[in-house]
């Protein structure tokens, strides 16, 4: 086996096995460079435990049938990274079509060098009649050039990726193996990527950033909606949140770390701490001005919060809210305190989803004031967040996919 074509698909279901002899994990994929021609294998993934770690093919001194044997010593166990230029063949290149048909495996050979290894050839399958299976066409590795085609640079990618929206975002990433996802990620702006963190569930952020270094990641969560930041934040330990929130830049921490304090099944962990908040006198004409920001997001800009100074959370007490409707009906000089919708009753920051939930139907409105127990505003719950959390898990997944 050694000395000729070993196939993939055998590949990944073989151990690796140490010098000594003893198993050190599962070989899982291949890496190869696609810029060799042949293409070049530049190592292996190898599942160790729960950890998923890349050996380099030089480490490796033979392929048997009966696994993939180390020439020595140990390997690092660092989580894998795919780098700009490989891919990996299990899960990138089996599966895509060439010459109209689909890759159903991919053939590995021994190098000239010593302890090399390079593609040789492709298996070409189809469906064929129903109950009836073709055999796979093999072919040599040339003849399927468009399989190793170098892919655009990253960067490239990454401008592509960015110009979508980010629902659009999210939905492409999703497609594409976690590998390639977070290479993706780590070449997006800073804004970019936080725009598409904010479109996908707290387990897919964490597989997509876990690999950040400190700095990136907190300018990313500078980045970010603070709710969304603390929603990414609190599925970290709390040794990571404080070392997070340390390296963010310090007035975008603070209203994280204000949400960080409440149950993220209340009000205040739905919440957000940056409504639209006016005093008493402010007029309608600035009203109007402050809900036209582009950046601020629908449910914010349907209507503002009238309290007394500080006119930042925590502010002053809480005097009540006005409708945007209402203000496009008044005369633009009249004070906003003079507007007072006394009907719209704020929650308690400790309040239960559910509370929140049946509020919002009952009020017929898309978001809450949220305030302590001193009646200072806190943060405002929008009807957005309040179904992103009832709703599966998975719900973001099933309507891109739709």
């Amino acid at each position: 086996m050694a000395d000729g074509i070993v196939y993939v698909s055998r590949l990944t279901r073989l151990p690796l096995v140490g010098a000594d002899g003893a198993d050190v994990g599962r070989v899982v994929d291949v890496v190869v460079d696609l810029g060799g021609r042949p293409p070049r294998v530049n190592g292996f993934v190898v599942a160790v435990s729960r950890r998923r770690v890349f050996v380099g093919a030089g480490r490796v001194s033979e392929i048997e049938s009966d696994g993939v044997r180390l020439r020595r010593g140990s390997i690092n166990l660092r989580q894998f990274e795919l780098r700009p230029g490989e891919q990996l063949v299990a899960g990138e290149l089996i599966g895509r079509r060439v010459h109209g048909e689909r890759v159903v495996d991919v053939g590995i050979s021994p190098a000239p060098e010593p302890f090399a290894w390079e593609v040789s050839t492709v298996a070409l399958g189809s469906r064929g009649l129903p109950g009836r299976r073709r055999r796979p066409e093999v072919i040599d590795w040339s003849e399927a050039g468009e399989l190793f085609a170098d892919q655009r640079p990253i960067d490239r990618q990454a401008a592509a990726l960015g110009g979508l929206h980010p629902a659009e975002m999210a939905a492409a990433i999703r497609r594409l193996p976690l590998s390639r996802r977070r290479v993706l990620a780590s070449a997006l702006e800073d804004d970019r990527l936080a725009d598409l963190l904010e479109e996908l569930s707290e387990d897919e952020q964490v597989r997509l950033v876990e690999d950040l270094d400190r700095e990136r990641l907190a300018r990313v969560l500078d980045e970010m909606e603070a709710d969304d930041a603390a929603d990414l934040l609190g599925e970290f330990s709390a040794d990571r949140q404080a070392e997070l929130l340390g390296a963010m830049d310090p007035e975008e921490a603070e209203p994280v770390r204000r949400l960080l304090v409440y149950e993220p099944d209340t009000a205040g962990g739905l919440m957000t701490p940056e409504p639209v908040i006016l005093g008493m006198n402010t007029t309608v004409a600035e009203a109007l001005a402050r809900i036209r920001d582009p950046d601020l997001p629908v449910p914010l800009a349907a209507q503002v919060f009238v309290c007394q100074p500080p006119l930042e959370t925590p502010t002053g007490r809480y005097h009540g809210a006005v409708g945007v409707q209402r203000l496009l009906r008044e005369a633009p000089n009249k004070p906003v305190g003079r507007l007072l919708d006394e009907n719209w009753e704020p929650i308690a920051a400790d309040a239960s989803e559910r509370e929140v939930a049946e509020r919002l139907a009952a009020y017929d409105v898309v978001a809450l004031p949220v305030t302590d127990a001193a009646r200072r505003l806190v943060g405002a719950v929008t009807i957005d967040d309040v179904l992103d959390h009832m709703l599966p898990a998975d719900w973001r997944a099933t309507r891109t996919s739709a």
